[in-house]
């Protein structure tokens, strides 16, 4: 079998050894408990979350008091969406949701529509974008959040995110999004796209996982939040439970690389992903899905004509790459952001993501392209 080739960063990506080196010393040395104030050990480790919460908050334009440290971005989904329906005074109970959206957020509006919320599910085109016209069309003085993703996590489209937050606050309403993916591999600025929550996993760029930050506006408008855990009040009030020092130290060190390093990678792992794209698509077996002018840097989701996906991750053992999303990989349906986009349920399983990453080579990508260029041509 030949080396194996990790083409699978959407799901997680390996600790850059910058971001180990930083959390090593919160182990074994620097142990201490943030919250314990008596004491020179939890001195170094509240002052290690401090710098991280400011190293966090500066890579997506955001105030550090303006970040809530959690385990990751499905908690801060929970915490940003579910907490903000539950202090809601206003009487407004419609939620906005689009239709791509990753489970983690679509779960948690149907929990909440459960307990008396209404969801309006706002539909994606065959690009994986969303319409402007179509969201104009369907806000109204009821409705209290939206909820649209900037980058999704299986084709890598890239949402107008200011256009789509512009239209939201004109009706009064709140503009959450989906972070997660695009952190670390795109530029964004909190303030420069209107977003009043966002989310973040630091395993998402390079950074340790079971760490992650909700970001929530503090002015203009200012959220206000319901905590979903009690006791103790850490964070805040927001997120109780004793802080994780090693690992918001290692996300802090990552968004500090991330801010510095994302331009540069992005060039080369664009590079890399169109090298592989172009040398299947040019078979004329395989078509690239979603928009590929408002996309990821690092993501290609491609669709193979009369193959099942299911039946390529046999023959390539050594690739790692993914049917859909990871969080929905053990579900037995085909994926609903491609059926969203108005794929056939056998065009969607006939689709396979490959995202790259910061460690990936130009040697591994020639022969991946190489290998399913071979297997294509027998078929």
């Amino acid at each position: 079998m030949q080396p194996a080739v990790y083409l699978d960063n959407n799901a997680t990506t390996p600790v850059d050894p910058r971001v180990l080196e930083e959390m090593l010393p919160y182990f074994t040395v620097h142990y201490g408990n943030a919250s314990s104030k008596t004491h020179s050990f939890g001195w170094v480790a509240d002052e290690a979350v401090k710098i991280a919460r400011e190293k966090v908050a500066a890579l997506i334009g955001a105030r550090p008091d303006e970040i809530t440290f959690t385990s990751g971005a499905t908690e801060a989904i929970n915490l940003g969406i579910k907490g903000y329906v539950e202090s809601n005074r206003s009487g407004r109970r419609k939620i906005i949701v689009s239709a791509a959206e990753h489970k983690a957020v679509l779960d948690t509006c149907t929990h909440l529509q459960k307990v008396g919320a209404e969801i309006t599910v706002l539909p994606v085109g065959p690009d994986g974008l969303v319409e402007p016209a179509v969201l104009a069309s369907i806000l109204d003085e009821h409705t209290l959040l939206v909820c649209i993703m900037l980058a999704n996590n299986e084709t890598g489209v890239v949402q107008p995110i200011r256009t789509l937050s512009d239209l939201t606050h004109e009706k009064g309403a709140v503009f959450f999004s989906d972070t997660t993916q695009a952190a670390g591999k795109i530029p964004f600025d909190v303030m420069k796209t209107g977003v009043d929550m966002c989310c973040l996993s630091a395993h998402k760029f390079y950074g340790p996982k079971g760490t992650g930050a909700l970001f929530a506006r503090k002015n203009h408008p200012r959220i206000k939040l319901t905590a979903q855990a009690d006791g103790g009040g850490h964070e805040n009030g927001l997120r109780s439970g004793t802080l994780n020092v090693p690992g918001i130290a290692g996300m802090g060190k990552a968004a500090e690389l991330a801010a510095a390093e994302c331009n540069s990678a992005g060039e080369k792992i664009s590079g890399l992903r169109d090298l592989l794209e172009n040398s299947l698509v040019n078979t004329g077996k395989v078509f690239p899905n979603g928009n590929i002018l408002q996309r990821l840097p690092n993501t290609s989701n491609l669709r193979f004509r009369d193959i099942r996906a299911s039946s390529l991750i046999p023959v390539f053992p050594w690739i790692a790459m993914a049917t859909g999303s990871a969080c929905t990989s053990a579900l037995p349906e085909p994926s609903h952001v491609l059926r969203a986009m108005g794929l056939s349920t056998e065009e969607a399983w006939s689709s396979i993501r490959f995202s790259f990453g910061r460690f990936n080579t130009m040697e591994e990508t020639e022969r991946v392209a190489g290998a399913f260029r071979d297997f294509l041509g027998k078929q």
